[in-house]
């Protein structure tokens, strides 16, 4: 599982290929044991990427 970021004892990871069907894009979070999932709301993160994917295919 790949790590992202390690701060302040906390583990911040994701597993590359969880859950079947595939859950939405979430984190997992790590410290002394205990573990969080984070789920992700694209749309907040990064809003320019949401109107480009649901943008239509063009063909030239």
């Amino acid at each position: 599982m790949p790590v992202i970021l390690r701060l302040n004892g906390f583990r911040f990871f994701f597993y590359s290929n969880e859950g079947n069907p595939l859950e939405p894009a979430h984190i997992h979070v790590s410290k002394d044991g205990d573990e969080a999932k984070i789920w992700l709301d694209l749309q907040l993160l990064w809003p320019e990427m949401t109107v480009l994917m649901r943008a239509p295919c063009v063909k030239f």
